[in-house]
């Protein structure tokens, strides 16, 4: 067998490959959003972080800058702090910094290449902090084990959530992925989460469609990934990138819309695609203050701290964990 034929029959049977398999053979294609963050894509979405239209980045730096020196000063000795969708790691400089003596940093991210550089920076510059990077995806129902094993024993535990990526999931699995992760942070634990609450299209359109078109190439570079990794012959010319708001379910929803009848081949299989027609890649519900407290409640936790920002109304909840509660159940599918 050739070196490119053994590495189609391996891609054939990754996570990856199984999903896009699956995404596009429904009536609504979709591909998990958890998909759009390979390297190059995370480059594009710190680019998109820094966008004058994507206002929740600066709204949740502002709000740390804010209020951490005092969390920090009241938070106790030696705090481990787990981190998910770690990203490039901006708004956890703040955050150790602001910490007295943190121990441990654990970071998770997917996207292996990229988490390991921003890493290595921030060993840098806490060079006492024990830093151990994670590669797994977070929403996975097995990933919280995994990271709870690799969590230290010492000191307070702090998970830290920031950028409002709880948003890309719906309130049930929100919910779901609380309740595991208040029992890797354990009775003792808290958890700083960034949570968007904002509804209004005229503000959010924008933040997911900019002018530049840097959320269309993230957006694209699915297609790009495709391509790369799985064998996969998508024009990126017949797509376009569309922002949609869902009013009913009050998010924003990403997709990759056909601009033309079209065949599409992924691992030797061929898709369809109707002029119109999208593969929907992520969502991003936008979570009243009282929607969210109701999910972290029924996961187990208490409201500890609520920070909101005056002009965006962005807020950043730090929940504390009640007494002894048992975990969701894990939904399957």
């Amino acid at each position: 067998m050739s070196r490119a034929a053994t590495a189609r029959v391996y891609a054939q049977d990754t996570p990856f490959a199984r999903e896009v398999r699956t995404g596009l053979a429904q009536e609504q294609k979709s591909i998990p959003c958890t998909w759009l963050y390979d390297r190059r894509g995370s480059e594009l979405f710190e680019e998109i972080t820094q966008l004058r239209e994507y206002y929740p980045t600066r709204s949740e730096l502002a709000l740390l800058r804010d209020h951490l020196s005092n969390f920090g000063r009241d938070f106790g000795k030696h705090a481990c702090v787990l981190e998910i969708g770690a990203g490039a790691s901006r708004k956890t400089r703040l955050l150790l910094a602001a910490l007295r003596a943190p121990y441990a940093y654990l970071s998770v991210d997917i996207s292996e290449e990229f988490l390991y550089e921003a890493l290595q920076e921030l060993q840098s510059e806490f060079p006492e902090v024990r830093c151990t990077p994670l590669f797994l995806d977070f929403t996975e129902p097995s990933a919280l084990s995994k990271i709870g094993q690799r969590l230290p024993a010492e000191g307070p535990r702090l998970g830290f959530f920031p950028g409002s990526t709880i948003g890309n999931l719906d309130p049930e699995e929100a919910g779901r992925l609380l309740s595991r992760l208040g029992s890797v942070l354990e009775e003792e634990g808290a958890l700083m989460i960034g949570v968007d609450s904002t509804c209004d299209p005229k503000v959010l359109l924008p933040a997911y469609d900019d002018a530049r078109g840097v959320t269309a190439a993230f957006n694209l570079n699915l297609l790009v990934r495709v391509n790369r990794e799985l064998d996969g012959d998508f024009r990126l010319e017949n797509f376009r990138h569309e922002a949609r708001f869902d009013a009913e379910h009050s998010r924003v929803e990403m997709h990759l819309v056909s601009l033309l009848p079209q065949r599409v081949s992924v691992l030797g299989r061929t898709y369809l695609f109707e002029a119109g027609e999208s593969i929907h890649t992520e969502n991003s519900h936008k979570f009243s203050r009282a929607q969210f407290l109701q999910i972290a409640a029924k996961a187990g936790w208490s409201e500890g701290a609520i920070w909101t920002h005056p002009d965006s109304g962005f807020e950043v909840h730090v929940l504390r964990r009640l007494r002894a509660h048992p975990p969701l159940p894990i939904k399957r599918n």
